[in-house]
């Protein structure tokens, strides 16, 4: 197929060409005076297996003709003359041994490193081993860095690298991955030397970027049927500047740089590389002009002297549209709407980028128009359903069942998805509504019982379940260490016993569907090595599972996506072609991804050792841009800002706009702002489609509801929201709408109150019959039982236990007075009063929190406050119910002690400055106080009182329940009400 040659053979095609249609041309070409078997003589290796994919696909497209071998370049073992190298080690297995020898490293030398994930150690590290032998650089080479002008850190990596190496060399006769397939190609190359094929060998698709490839490309290029063919060959670069990125040591970077190292590797020159096919580029001028875009530093004045010779920017950049949006959204609106556009004129649409944000957003604009495209990608296995469960699963063995985890685990599409799936999604929503009412910040079986019987009135439905979760739920955290075997069984059981359900007979759909059986396939994998991870926590185990799931492969268990809308990552921008090309989320650290930490070598021990530096990512990611943007139209977005901050442009997107905007100054049209207006147009469309049209602000509601609808029963706390916030008692007593509690409860002042109360009680109580145990000892022995009862949350129960210490002194000493006046009689659960009002006929009821009696029978009322207790004249205006409750025990509310005389009222403040407040009972009587009572209730039952929202709250910006129903924020207190007369 080739005339013979004394050098090696490289050919490239230029950025914009289709290059697995050129590869088909290219042997078409070659092959046409052949005879049919010379086809099923050549073999091609190449990079991925999408190209491999495409290849065949455009050879079934015909003519009919014996096919060539097309083979990955890392099955090459059929290429060996001998018997080929043993199976390589998983590398799971591998990364387990290696967690498992940092930990007794750790174990054995605490200082070597933090005794904090081991398995994300292991993986970094066997990350770096795979590159190390793809490189041929041996752990030797490592040790031998001198690192004497650096940090401690840096030998102790050193260390912690040789006894990796050496434990793994004693390890096992398996070799890596990396390893077998850098030794196989040295054979390779060795035999091939001696002996080399004489049927024709093309590596087609890779750049060269690692070692153990651009070995092989040496080797198949030096054949006397061998050649390598380049993808995306920059044949507008000068032969000066290959020479000064030659003597450039950062210039990693560019995006022809492995081309150039390749060229060297061969003792070619870049201007030896042919064209493999007369195919042209879409845009021979646009590819000059990324060139010259991206040409090494310094290139002022290369763009000084080269770029006045770019003629024909006009034909270049016409078909790029440059959109930059405000926003993510606004960014994936757009790109949605040419892309819907693309399935109108039937164009072949494709989506570049790495941002995996931006291309759901994108998707899911799509779903506007029912428009499902075919994203490559995938799911990633830990974010599919089954891989989810899995980590939640896991998670349940780290630390106590909360609520949030819970009802997490209960709504899992596969949680109980083996019968009976409905009743338990019923179930579910009722326990959820419960918990959230009475609250359960962490579930034991009692607890949970309790709930679920409370929950609803058909028992018989949820009694069992409620057993079940219980049962697999509950008391799943395990705090010492166990094997791998040990960890990966009860994970196992465990989770195929919640998608089961009490009733399935199987395992649900947990391992079904593609998701399922790759979810399977890892579980598989981590029990048939698990012999190799020793013991290890929860916590370890859990991220042991999520990285396996991490590594696993994606799945894709779609609908039929639409044929000609796409999303590709950047490996399948190389292999496809496509009408329409938008390279999406152009910001510097989205595109180019900034580089990885590496905990075990910096750059300086990468350069002096030989591996890749962080440059070289960047660089692939740069020529990925440039075969990219040279499609027949393109459009390059990015948004200004993102969720936080203001961003940077990529700085090939800021390369090009300096070229373009410099030579517009020197009297060129400026095309980039003709580029900007392209793309404003689409933002402009953008903002149109996402503008919502002018609705009117609400106005502050003042409800009137039908006078048979309002509520003729109160509690004493209501008569404050009555005068406070109306609306309120509208939402709650008319309405019937009730606030849900957030399902991950927090400490609040109100649960502080209510066990503040609780060990008050509990104190006083002791007294009465023991009046030696009126002593601050005892008080906060109360107060520490109570809390390590009642509050879960170790930091919130300190605080609350030193806050109240702070005020113990205060409460006894006042307490030793109380008691010395009255008689403790009556507390919170004894103390409930009702009375009727027969003028306005509502019910009153109140329940105090202490009541205390005399030696003349007479009563004095207390009310225990962690905050500070409301003023004298904050309780005249607003705060009544000390006064009210007064009102009722003289009128006989209070059925256990009968109609007595209140001698006083007194609230009890337990905050930070402990302090007492007495009710005004000699200013607002307990008559007058009922008269002003009838006097507001009888006014709400006029038909035209309204119940006015925030009418006198004591800070305007307290959140309140129902703010969101009342609309606020549409409205402010400065507004009048607007009354609503409802019938």
């Amino acid at each position: 197929m080739f005339d013979p040659s004394d050098k090696a053979r490289l050919f490239g095609c230029a950025p914009g060409i289709d290059f697995p249609l050129a590869v088909v041309r290219g042997l078409e070409d070659r092959l046409s005076s052949a005879p049919p078997e010379a086809w099923a003589k050549v073999t091609l290796l190449v990079n991925t297996t999408r190209m491999a994919r495409r290849l065949r696909t455009l050879f079934d497209e015909g003519p009919a003709r014996l096919l060539p071998r097309i083979r990955m370049i890392t099955q090459l073992d059929d290429l060996l003359p001998a018997s080929p190298l043993p199976a390589a080690a998983s590398p799971l297995r591998r990364r387990l041994e290696l967690a498992t020898l940092i930990q007794n490293l750790i174990k054995r030398q605490p200082d070597l490193a933090p005794d904090a994930g081991p398995f994300d150690l292991a993986d970094s590290l066997a990350t770096l081993m795979d590159e190390m032998q793809g490189e041929g650089v041996s752990a030797a080479d490592i040790a031998q860095l001198d690192v004497s002008d650096q940090s401690g850190h840096w030998a102790r990596a050193q260390q912690f690298i040789a006894i990796a190496q050496d434990y793994i060399d004693a390890s096992s006769s398996a070799p890596d991955p990396e390893a077998r397939q850098r030794e196989t190609v040295l054979r390779l190359a060795d035999h091939w030397a001696h002996t080399p094929p004489t049927d024709p060998l093309l590596v087609v698709g890779s750049t060269g970027s690692r070692g153990t490839t651009l070995l092989l490309m040496q080797a198949v290029a030096a054949l006397p049927q061998g050649a390598v063919l380049l993808p995306g060959f920059d044949d507008h670069m000068p032969g000066h500047v290959w020479g000064a990125l030659a003597q450039d040591q950062t210039a990693e970077d560019h995006p022809q740089f492995r081309f150039l190292k390749l060229c060297r590797a061969l003792d070619l020159h870049p201007s030896d590389v042919e064209p493999w096919t007369p195919l042209a580029p879409v845009s021979a001028s646009r590819n000059a002009l990324v060139s010259l875009a991206l040409r090494p530093a310094p290139v002022t004045d290369a763009w000084r002297e080269e770029g006045p010779k770019l003629t024909e920017l006009g034909p270049a950049t016409d078909a790029i549209t440059l959109v930059e949006a405000d926003t993510p959204r606004a960014e994936a609106i757009s790109i949605a709407m040419r892309l819907r556009q693309a399935t109108e004129t039937g164009e072949k649409a494709a989506l570049i980028t790495p941002d995996r944000m931006l291309t759901r957003q994108v998707t899911a604009a799509l779903d506007r128009w029912d428009i499902l495209p075919d994203d490559s990608a995938g799911t990633p296995l830990h974010l599919s359903p089954p891989g989810r469960l899995l980590r939640h699963v896991a998670a349940l063995f780290q630390a106590p069942l909360d609520a949030e985890a819970l009802l997490t685990l209960l709504k899992h599409p596969l949680s109980h998805s083996g019968a009976d799936r409905n009743l338990h999604q019923l179930n579910t929503q009722r326990l959820e509504l419960r918990i959230r009412k009475d609250g359960l910040p962490y579930p034991n079986p009692e607890g949970l019982m309790r709930c679920a019987l409370k929950a609803t009135k058909h028992v018989e439905e949820i009694e069992q379940w409620a057993a079940w979760i219980s049962d697999v739920l509950c008391g799943r955290e395990i705090a010492g260490t166990l094997t791998l075997e040990t960890w990966v069984s009860l994970h196992r059981t465990l989770a195929e016993t919640l998608a089961q359900g009490p009733n399935g007979a199987d395992a649900g759909e947990l391992w079904q569907k593609k998701a399922g059986q790759a979810a399977r396939n890892v579980m598989d994998g981590l029990a048939e090595h698990a012999g190799y991870g020793g013991e290890m926590s929860a916590r370890d185990y859990a991220g042991l599972v999520a990285t396996a799931l991490r590594q696993g492969e994606d799945v894709r268990d779609r609908d039929m996506p639409h044929p000609n809308i796409m999303i590709w990552g950047t490996l399948e921008a190389r292999v496809q072609g496509a009408d329409l090309v938008i390279l999406a989320g152009l910001n510097d650290g989205t595109w180019p991804e900034p580089p990885a930490p590496d905990p075990w070598l910096n750059r300086k021990m990468r350069f002096d050792a030989g591996l890749l530096l962080p440059e070289r990512r960047i660089g692939l990611s740069a020529h990925d841009f440039q075969q990219a943007i040279a499609a027949p139209e393109v459009w390059l977005t990015r948004s200004i800002r993102s969720d936080d901050a203001e961003t940077v442009p990529s700085r090939w997107v800021n390369r090009l706009r300096n070229l373009l905007q410099g030579l517009a100054v020197q009297g060129e049209l400026d095309h980039w702002d003709a580029m900007r207006t392209r793309g404003a147009h689409w933002l402009a469309q953008s903002r149109e489609l996402d503008r919502a049209g002018e609705v009117p602000k609400a106005h502050r509601p003042s409800p009137c509801p039908p006078v048979s609808a309002r509520p003729r029963r109160f509690t004493v706390t209501e008569v404050q929201t009555l005068i406070r916030d109306p609306y309120a008692i509208y939402a709650k007593r008319v309405l019937r709408l009730r606030a849900l509690r957030p399902l991950v409860q927090t400490p609040d002042a109100l649960l502080r109150g209510i066990l503040s109360h609780d060990v008050m009680e509990r104190f006083v109580r002791e007294t009465l019959n023991d009046d030696t145990a009126l002593t601050v000892d005892t008080l906060m022995a109360h107060a520490r039982d109570v809390l390590n009862r009642d509050v879960p949350w170790p930091a919130a129960r300190a605080l609350w236990l030193a806050r109240f210490g702070r005020a113990a002194e205060w409460l006894v000493e006042t307490e030793m007075v109380r008691q010395s006046i009255a008689t403790p009689t009556l507390f919170e659960n004894e103390a409930i009063g009702k009375l009727t009002l027969q003028a306005v006929k509502t019910e009153l009821e109140g329940r105090a929190d202490r009541i205390d009696v005399d030696d003349a029978g007479s009563v004095i009322l207390y009310d225990y406050k962690t905050g500070a207790p409301p003023t004298k004249d904050q309780q005249k205006h607003f705060d009544k119910q000390l006064l009210i409750e007064a009102a009722m025990v003289e009128e006989g509310g209070f059925a256990t002690l009968g109609p007595r005389p209140v001698r006083a009222a007194q609230f009890i403040g337990m905050g930070s400055n402990p302090k007492t407040e007495d009710a005004p009972l000699d200013v607002e009587t307990p008559g007058q106080i009922l008269a002003e009572l009838v006097g507001l209730l009888s006014a709400y039952l006029e038909g035209d009182k309204g119940y006015t929202s925030r009418r006198a709250l004591y800070e305007d910006r307290e959140a309140r329940d129902y703010d969101q129903l009342a609309r606020f924020g549409e409205w402010d207190v400065t507004q009048e009400p607007t009354s609503e007369v409802l019938t």
